[in-house]
């Protein structure tokens, strides 16, 4: 297992992205802390990793409020005496015209987006250097972005501006903590089948225009995301930090759209 006695954090782990990550983590061997706003769902994906044999605590936390965010730290010392792992998953969408988006409706994107990244990854950070022995493998941090955070979105402005400041605080964030040894990564997601994208992909013909940017011609899934952050996250990756991997179904590098196979599934 990739993980096998390590301690891992997994935000916005309610559902989609991150309760695919939570589980994973479990799966791979990690003791996993199951956090987000949603007491009810949360507790559910922690209750669900039990029972299929791993370990899980359900933690609640809004990682916007910097309190919120050291309790949640808290809580993972207290249960396990270490952290060794830090997913940064939770995030939140906007879906208003540049024209008619509000800066509170900015800041409330950012304030989650990117500024609760900050706070989990800083506060990780500090209690991976805190606990950095030569004995002990130093942690890893892998936050999430999107691949937004290259394209610009004309209704989803705050959630795309988020996104490039996730990847930039990754490379940040590599660059500082080489020298404690602890890695740094993101994921940049496509267009994946959860219910964040769900809310956003309004009807059929909205989907066949998503499909038309996707060269392998199909929604992303959650666990092929978390097999990334597992991965990323484990001593098989132990000399990559700094990066962002786009898992986009071949978008990045398409410079015009394509009509959907219908062989594709």
């Amino acid at each position: 297992m990739l993980l096998e006695g390590k301690v891992a954090v997994v935000t916005g782990a309610a559902q989609g992205i991150g309760r695919a990550c939570a589980v994973r983590m479990a799966e791979e061997g990690a003791r996993v802390i199951v956090s987000d706003i949603n007491e009810s769902a949360g507790a559910e994906v922690a209750a669900a990793i039990l029972n299929a044999g791993g370990v899980a605590r359900f933690v609640p936390a809004n990682i916007a409020e910097k309190l919120d965010v050291h309790n949640l730290l808290a809580a993972t010392l207290e249960a396990h005496g270490r952290l060794d792992v830090m997913i940064a998953n939770a995030g939140i969408v906007d879906d208003v015209p540049f024209l008619d988006l509000s800066v509170e409706e900015f800041d409330r994107i950012l304030s989650v987006n990117l500024r609760g990244t900050f706070l989990c990854a800083q506060l990780a950070a500090r209690q991976m250097v805190k606990q950095n022995t030569e004995d002990e493998t130093p942690g890893s941090i892998v936050n999430m972005s999107s691949i937004n955070a290259f394209f610009g979105l004309p209704d989803h402005v705050a959630y795309a501006v988020s996104k490039g400041g996730v990847m930039q605080l990754t490379k940040s964030m590599a660059i500082a903590l080489a020298p404690h040894g602890i890695r740094v990564n993101a994921i940049g997601p496509g267009t994946i089948e959860t219910p964040l994208i769900k809310a956003v992909v309004k009807d059929d013909a909205f989907q066949e225009r998503v499909l038309s940017r996707t060269p392998l011609g199909r929604l992303g899934q959650p666990e092929e995301i978390a097999a990334i952050a597992a991965w990323l996250a484990s001593d098989q990756a132990s000399y990559i930090t700094g990066e962002t991997i786009y898992a986009d179904g071949g978008r990045l590098g398409l410079n015009y759209v394509m009509p959907p196979s219908e062989d594709v599934q």
